[in-house]
């Protein structure tokens, strides 16, 4: 095993830890309802308070897994295999170590986890929000190693892949059909959430917020910040010190477009470039420098690929966005 290899395998261990880490402190004890497999398992606790969360999920993935190794490919369906069999392991086993006693355990009783002292009763909100971000950093480390924790990751893959929804989008969506299923058995009092001490109504409201973080913290994990910005300049004279500032300060290049203005018919020159959102504002510096009545549009890149940037994807990469 290659060094890059091996390095990839300890990010997706250590990303379905994180994931298990969220749903074991901050989200299965409050039956909030994150979707997904282990959303769903949530749920069936509710129903069959004996059998724990992480064991339902191994009765969701197996079918699951099956489709990822025919559908998504060998390797990345050996990586699944290996993330969706180790993550509801961590989650019994953390859930096992962190209740005094079995019947704590059934009833995911957040008073007794580990000893009280992590009880969020009190603040929903905040522990939706935690356990959101920690789901979607896990889950996020996990699927930019080409892996997922198994689930509704895998059939948001298949969605991207074949229906051509975005990662997100699709985990939204399926997500949003467990949540369904959540206000259906818990909102309506089917199970026991009633031991929240808050309207298990409000559970499902809680649960869409932790689903918008959960994908918005797994796009960003596997895309980065989209904060690159696209720049248009257009002067009416050569502005040859802003191609040296540019090529050379900023260790950039541009596209040169030699156009006319519309009204005076007159040559101009325009300069087409792409710059993080830390550069823009010393190069604004340089061209009122330069030229202060250069005309200058400054707007949004969604993505950048290319020399300097990101490596054009490649079919079946995952795109979060």
């Amino acid at each position: 095993m290659n060094k890059n290899a091996l390095s990839a395998w300890i990010k997706i261990v250590a990303g379905c830890f994180i994931v298990a880490v969220g749903f074991v402190y901050f989200i299965n004890p409050y039956s909030i309802v994150p979707g997904g497999v282990y959303g769903a398992s949530i749920v069936l606790h509710n129903l069959f308070p004996t059998i724990q969360v992480g064991t339902f999920g191994y009765m969701f993935d197996v079918p699951l897994l099956i489709l990822s190794v025919l559908l998504l490919g060998a390797k990345l369906g050996i990586r699944t295999i290996v993330a969706a069999l180790i993550t509801p392991l961590f989650m019994n086993v953390l859930s096992t170590l962190s209740y005094p006693t079995r019947e704590a355990l059934q009833q995911l009783d957040p008073s007794l986890l580990l000893g009280g002292c992590l009880d969020m009763s009190q603040h929903l909100m905040l522990t939706s929000i935690m356990g959101a971000v920690l789901i979607g950093l896990g889950s996020g480390l996990v699927v930019r190693n080409q892996a997922t924790t198994g689930g509704s990751d895998i059939v948001a893959m298949i969605l991207q892949k074949y229906a051509r929804i975005r990662f997100s989008r699709a985990i939204l969506l399926v997500d949003a059909t467990v949540v369904c299923f959540g206000l259906a058995v818990i909102g309506f009092g089917l199970g026991n959430a009633e031991d929240t001490g808050q309207p298990a109504l409000y559970l499902s409201l809680y649960s869409l917020i932790a689903i918008f973080i959960t994908s918005r913290v797994i796009a960003f994990v596997i895309n980065g910040s989209k904060n690159d910005k696209l720049m248009f300049v257009i002067s009416d004279s050569r502005m040859t010190e802003l191609h040296k500032y540019i090529l050379q300060d900023l260790d950039r290049s541009a596209t040169y477009i030699k156009s006319s203005g519309l009204y005076t018919g007159k040559d101009k020159e325009m300069l087409f470039l792409v710059v993080s959102y830390k550069e823009v504002n010393d190069l604004k510096m340089k061209i009122k420098e330069v030229n202060p009545r250069a005309f200058v549009v400054v707007t949004d890149a969604y993505d950048t690929f290319g020399e300097g940037w990101k490596p054009l994807p490649s079919q079946g990469d995952i795109e979060p966005e």
